[in-house]
């Protein structure tokens, strides 16, 4: 904790005394403040006197000064934070402080505290939850002073509005690839996980749709746990389905991995016995025996955009209504 030798906590009128200037000079200096004639060498000299004293701005103080806190909230649903998740929060992290905003995460996870009770204690500008929340909690934070309260995926309840982040061209991407490489029965795998639908069930509408649009039968289905026997289970199905599924769209990499680990438990083999396709290139999957095909996603783009319409809600400008860009490619490997 930042303090002097008495153990209180460090004022800017001690960083004042310390460098030998007014309060209004550490003030200009510390905030940034444009249009101030201030010398290089004073502007140093309490910088300096600053670092030596361990002062810290009040965090308050910032939120009065510029009329709102400098915190974005992001709330987490109770997801396992791995691979692309913890990319995109990093990036996330970034990409706001570039705007000169401090992001905050905060897990649904069991047994987290209640959103109500973290959002009142940091009162933060804005709001970015991955899954949509109860509309009641959106009217709250508003009516709190919040300024802006966004879902990446789903929609605000109660709100008609598309998602931030459309999942559905990931689906329709997979899709296609597998009916370019002549594969005409496919196959989705789900995952076993239900807190995960706002993101599969967009995929698998992608799937469906480009199987409509070919004249392909609509997509076998089957929830595939992330282990080799149970994995093996739903090849099992596919391959006994009539016709045949011959190539499958997995909801992402870890799915993808198991579909292989399930292919070796029955000694077959993709793409000869089964074609499959991930989503989210992770390290693993260029190690994949065979190596595993999957969507790629600029994460950084997503991330870069999504602080880019919290930033531009906050300063009063209108942002598009169609989802932030996202830029996907198909790394083609040898499981397709």
């Amino acid at each position: 904790m930042t303090g002097v030798s008495d153990g209180r906590r460090v004022t800017s009128a001690d960083v004042a005394k310390e460098a030998g200037v007014s309060r209004a000079t550490v003030s200009y200096v510390l905030n940034d403040v444009p249009h101030q004639k201030i010398p290089e060498t004073t502007r140093q000299r309490v910088w300096e006197a600053a670092a030596r004293l361990g002062y810290a701005p009040s965090a308050a103080a910032r939120a009065l000064r510029i009329g709102r806190s400098d915190i974005v909230l992001g709330l987490l649903p109770d997801w396992p934070i791995e691979h692309v998740l913890g990319r995109l929060i990093q990036q996330l992290t970034n990409a706001f402080a570039e705007h000169g905003l401090t992001f905050v995460v905060h897990s649904s996870a069991h047994p987290a505290r209640p959103l109500r009770e973290i959002w009142k204690a940091m009162t933060p500008a804005a709001v970015l939850a991955l899954q949509e929340f109860a509309d009641l909690e959106a009217e709250a934070m508003r009516a709190a002073g919040i300024q802006v309260v966004m879902a990446m995926h789903g929609s605000i309840r109660g709100e008609s509005c598309p998602p931030l982040v459309s999942e559905h061209p990931i689906g329709a991407l997979q899709a296609r690839h597998l009916a370019e490489a002549r594969h005409r029965r496919i196959g989705y795998a789900y995952p076993d996980l239900p807190g995960l639908d706002s993101l599969a069930q967009p995929r698998l509408d992608g799937v469906r749709k480009v199987c409509a649009e070919l004249g392909l039968p609509e997509p076998a289905v089957r929830t595939v746990p992330l282990d080799a026997q149970g994995a093996a289970e739903a090849v099992r199905e596919w391959l006994a389905a009539e016709p045949s599924v011959t190539g499958v769209c997995a909801f992402n990499d870890d799915v993808a991995l198991a579909l292989l680990a399930g292919l070796n438990h029955l000694g077959l083999r993709a793409p000869d016995d089964l074609a499959v396709i991930g989503v989210d290139d992770i390290t693993y999957a260029a190690l994949a025996q065979p190596p595993l095909t999957t969507v790629h996603r600029n994460t950084d783009v997503i991330a870069r955009n999504m602080a880019r319409r919290v930033v531009d809600s906050l300063e009063g400008r209108e942002s598009p209504a169609e989802p932030v860009p996202d830029e996907l490619v198909v790394h083609v490997r040898e499981s397709t």
